[in-house]
């Protein structure tokens, strides 16, 4: 048998995320994860879009609604798609966090999950602000004029 030379790399990304809201500070958290997720995530069967972190009482972070499928090859052992899970970040990290998600209208979501070199997943979450209507208007005008702008410079 042979092996892969290279493995795949897993990077999913909440792509509504960066639309709906700016992003103020970013974190690379851990996951405490249970037996057949990581087999899930390393297919690629995870959905970003409606996730959200809170605090518990004992100042843990918790990641909700994070769907991540049930293991196609899973038996009665399988985990349940939209458990929450435990987020794994510093002590100072959490504080910091604590202390800024109290503020009026600031949440923290998650960005991207990706699998380290080391085989860990990790979830990239940040503390961030709605935008208004205008700002993501004002945000697709630049992206459309810097889009125009690579096009002038390739011709």
């Amino acid at each position: 048998m042979k092996k892969e030379e290279k493995p795949k790399r897993i990077n999913i990304l909440n792509r509504r995320a960066s639309h709906e809201y700016a992003f103020l500070v970013k974190y690379d958290a851990g996951m405490m994860l249970q037996g057949t997720e990581i087999k899930s995530i390393r297919e690629g069967n995870v959905n970003l879009q409606d996730g959200f972190c809170t605090f518990h009482g004992d100042g843990s972070l918790w990641v909700h609604n994070l769907r991540i499928a049930q293991y196609t090859e899973g038996t009665y052992n399988n985990h349940e798609p939209t458990r929450e899970r435990k987020l794994l970040l510093n002590k100072k990290e959490l504080r910091q966090l604590a202390g800024k998600a109290q503020e009026q209208g600031l949440t923290i979501i998650p960005i991207r999950l990706f699998v380290n070199d080391r085989g860990f997943a990790k979830l990239e979450i940040a503390l961030a602000k709605g935008k208004k209507l205008y700002d993501k208007r004002e945000d697709l005008k630049a992206k459309d004029q810097k889009r125009e702008m690579a096009r002038a410079r390739e011709y």
